[in-house]
């Protein structure tokens, strides 16, 4: 297709004279140059690609032969056509409006000035736009950065100062903490799901899910619990799960040491032992405080349960099996290149047992732990100025009798403390369909050594057989808790046999 062409001064002259060849599209164009205060004209051809350059995408079609773009603005105006010779004309700009009307131009007028480049215009648009973006993203970044900063200011001031309401706790005790940390966004996974990897994925490395130094800033404290002379029990928030946050007074930081340090013995979780974690030291209105993170579970202590709910035949078997199953755990030593020391607890108790569900327990508080291992034979006791809970102390721990640098005197004495908390779990135990209310051992209301007369079955004696071997008073004659495990094993497998005959034996009947 053949075209006009002239530049500048020869389309203000002869503006149709020359030619041009195999064009796409024909063009005129106009450019309005405010420096010099004058027009700028161009005619010619243009190959493929560059009609969007020039001409603008905007298609208008005059009639059945005449299909024609249009660009307008301010300081710039072009038409293009496809048509033999069609571009015998000049755009012109109206300065009085943002959209130009485009009308035919013939010939060179005289009052239109000299012709322009309109390719020129176009890489100053293109330049404009590529400045004001970048200009755009960095006012974006810097607005980001300030909020950040703010943000990391903020959180620093409420860790050194408190300003939330207090709160009480079940018992009335004032637990004031500062309740301005928040959990962070949940993930694409929760914390339930995490700890059920850990369990069954079969590493049992005990070691802590979250990281040291981070947990305050990412848990948000929901409600006291819990509190005694070593601190405080919250319920928090980490991920949208519940979990618990035990607090360590500063003065108790040998505690919070000797826990932190078992809970993180490799292979050291299982089933029956209360998940850790993680822990942390953050500061509260100036002061020091320590936090222990486990799971958390809603039914609370075996103490609290007791004390509100009678117990069934079943369920008494399964939660004496699940606490024993846990002392097992701790008690045994496990060799290779992965293995766990042996753990002697020093405080088991009702209180130290928590309730994951109503037939399962689970076993906390490792403050007074102490660890042994074949390959050193030594006894690793921590220095603690902390002493167990003496309602549950065997007698030679009382006496002070016991071989101190013998690890199985710290196992038995574990077994003393286990028959005592045997002992309150059967005692709230269903027997013909009443049970004695809850008492903790050596309650004024019970004599020193309980009596079983009431249990008039067979499951309660077999029972109250263990409970007694283990709290002897000759460290070597209890059971160790190998043999408890078995024998409760047992005594579950034997009763329950015994309740399928006697369903057998009503339905023949």
């Amino acid at each position: 297709m053949k075209c006009f062409e002239c530049d500048f001064e020869l389309c203000e002259t002869d503006p149709n004279v020359n030619t041009c060849e195999n064009a796409i599209l024909c063009f005129s164009s106009t450019v309005w140059h405010q420096k010099d205060k004058r027009f700028q004209y161009r005619k010619g051809c243009l190959a493929a690609g560059q009609q969007h350059m020039v001409c603008g995408p905007k298609n208008v079609r005059l009639n059945d032969t005449h299909e024609v773009y249009m660009r307008s603005n301010q300081q710039y105006s072009a038409y293009c056509c496809r048509h033999e010779m069609c571009n015998n004309w000049f755009p012109t700009i109206n300065q009085n409006a943002l959209n130009a009307n485009t009308i035919a131009k013939s010939g060179a007028d005289s009052d239109s000035g000299s012709a322009g480049d309109g390719f020129g215009m176009d890489g100053v648009f293109i330049v404009f736009g590529v400045l004001i973006a970048f200009i755009i993203i960095g006012f974006v970044a810097f607005v980001i950065f300030r909020l950040r900063s703010k943000h990391k200011q903020k959180m620093s001031h409420l860790l050194r100062t408190g300003l939330s309401p207090p709160n009480v706790d079940r018992n009335g005790n004032d637990c004031t903490y500062n309740e301005d940390l928040r959990v962070t966004a949940a993930g694409d996974s929760t914390l339930r799901e995490v700890f059920e990897h850990s369990v069954t994925s079969g590493s049992g490395s005990g070691l802590p899910l979250l990281i040291q130094r981070t947990l305050a800033k990412q848990i948000h404290l929901e409600e006291c619990i819990g509190k005694g002379r070593y601190g405080e029990v919250w319920r928090g928030v980490w991920q949208s799960d519940n979990i618990a946050v035990k607090i360590f007074f500063s003065r108790d930081e040998m505690s919070w040491n000797r826990e932190t340090e078992i809970y993180s013995t490799v292979m050291l979780r299982h089933e029956n032992i209360l998940a850790f974690l993680g822990s942390d030291v953050t500061s509260y209105n100036s002061c020091t405080q320590l936090w222990l993170i486990t799971s958390y579970h809603e039914l609370g202590s075996l103490y609290d349960y007791l004390n509100d709910t009678p117990l069934e035949d079943k369920q008494m078997l399964s939660i004496l099996v699940s606490i024993i199953s846990g002392v097992l755990h701790l008690h045994t030593e496990i060799f290779g290149g992965l293995g766990k020391p042996a753990i002697a607890h020093r405080d088991i108790k009702s209180k130290n047992i928590l309730m994951k569900d109503t037939f399962n327990c689970c076993i906390a508080d490792f403050g007074l732990a102490v660890t042994h291992t074949q390959t050193t034979g030594k006894v690793d006791v921590a220095e603690n100025h902390r002493v167990g809970t003496k309602r549950y102390m065997a007698p030679e721990v009382l006496d002070q009798t016991m071989k101190s640098d013998v690890f199985e005197s710290y196992k038995m004495a574990d077994i003393y403390s286990l028959a005592l908390v045997f002992w309150e779990v059967v005692r709230r135990t269903r027997v013909d369909g009443c049970c004695d209310d809850y008492s903790v051992p050596f309650n004024k209301q019970v004599p020193n050594d309980p009596s079983f007369e009431d249990m008039r079955k067979i499951l309660l004696s077999e029972l109250e057989k263990i409970i007694r071997e283990s709290w002897a008073h000759n460290p070597s004659a209890r059971l160790t808790a190998l043999r408890i495990k078995k024998s409760l094993l047992k005594i579950s497998t034997d009763y329950l046999s015994t309740i399928k005959e006697d369903i057998s034996l009503e339905m023949n009947a």
